[in-house]
């Protein structure tokens, strides 16, 4: 049976050849179906054997999603919301989709600033108010009664 493409991003296509589906049993809704029927679906999709990802992709792929994978590097997405294989085929689909998505992109590094000079001063502000609320708090002492 012939897979489907899935697009990740306009330059970045995993070929359907690379996909693969397995069926099981699923429980929830569908009652005597749900029972009888092979719903629940999980996409695979080997990591490791990809011809679209270069290695600094996989890696990355790899770390992000590395809760979802086999030893293997085999990338796998399960769907069992609904009743109907074809549904739950299209629900992993598009898990995968998002998930590969996220753990490609790149996360900005964070460019360090120095506090600006009201910002210290609001700080050190604050500070002498919660000091002065904490003495408050404190029973007076002998002397100055």
């Amino acid at each position: 049976m012939g897979q489907e493409d899935l697009e990740i991003r306009r330059n970045l296509v995993i070929p359907g050849w690379e996909l693969w589906f397995t069926a099981t049993g699923s429980g929830g809704p569908g009652g005597q179906h749900a029972n009888t029927s092979n719903t629940a679906v999980t996409l695979h999709w080997s990591v490791a054997d990809s011809s679209v990802l270069d290695q600094s992709q996989k890696q990355r792929v790899r770390r992000n999603l590395k809760r979802n994978m086999t030893k293997a590097g085999v990338l796998q997405v399960s769907a069992s919301d609904h009743r109907s294989q074809h549904r739950n085929r299209k629900e992993a689909r598009q898990r995968m989709k998002k998930q590969v998505r996220k753990a490609l992109r790149k996360k900005k590094r964070r460019i360090r600033t120095r506090p600006t000079r009201a910002s210290k001063r609001r700080r050190l502000k604050n500070k002498r108010h919660r000091g002065r609320k904490k003495k408050l708090r404190k029973s007076p002492k002998r002397d100055d009664w």
